[in-house]
């Protein structure tokens, strides 16, 4: 498998420290204090030295850019698992519904990665565009499929969503962003015949 920062492929032990470290920053930015650590301690907390984290990684930001692009990945998969094992509506909706636990769990994480990706507008926008098309995708299905109003755009369901997760800091988030979740499904669905 081939590295970010290169065409060559990695050899397993650096592929290993490589995930390590990811997965290192994954779990301080999940608790949000990525900013409270000096960015040669994520070295310490991966089990790699120092030399190591510098070699995949030269910046804090190229460490958060990766994570990122693993979140942005994994989130994508998921789509993609759910519409070959469902129907198309139960597809969108287990994404749909699946993000919000995503983002209960994670919001130190989506915190984080907000913060420092504004300073990566590439990686931001292929994110952007890779998620956009995970949900196009469960979006058309499903309109073909006659399950959700043809007039609905992925753009309208990613607008939801994020505004669903700006929200995320308000007391009782969760039951709200359930009840919010159940109304955009039930506009989702085609006008019922006159």
């Amino acid at each position: 498998m081939a590295s970010r920062e290169g065409d060559k492929p990695l050899r397993a032990d650096a592929r290993r420290n490589r995930d390590a470290l990811v997965a290192a920053a994954r779990a301080v930015f999940d608790a949000g204090g990525f900013f409270d650590l000096r960015f040669d301690d994520f070295a310490g907390l991966a089990g790699v030295g120092t030399g190591t984290l510098y070699r995949h990684f030269p910046t804090r930001e190229a460490l958060a850019e990766a994570v990122y692009r693993g979140e942005v990945s994994t989130l994508a998969d998921r789509a993609r698992e759910l519409q070959v094992t469902l129907p198309p509506a139960e597809a969108l909706a287990a994404f749909l519904r699946g993000m919000l636990d995503h983002i209960e769990a994670h919001h130190g994480l989506a915190r984080t990665l907000a913060t420092l990706m504004a300073s990566s507008p590439s990686a931001q926008a292929e994110g952007s565009q890779l998620m956009e098309q995970a949900v196009t995708s469960l979006v058309s299905a499903a309109a073909d499929a006659g399950a959700i109003r043809e007039d609905v755009s992925a753009g309208s369901v990613m607008m939801a969503l994020h505004g669903i997760g700006a929200a995320h800091d308000r007391p009782g988030w969760r039951v709200e962003a359930d009840g919010l979740m159940t109304l955009v499904l039930d506009g989702l669905r085609p006008p019922a015949p006159r």
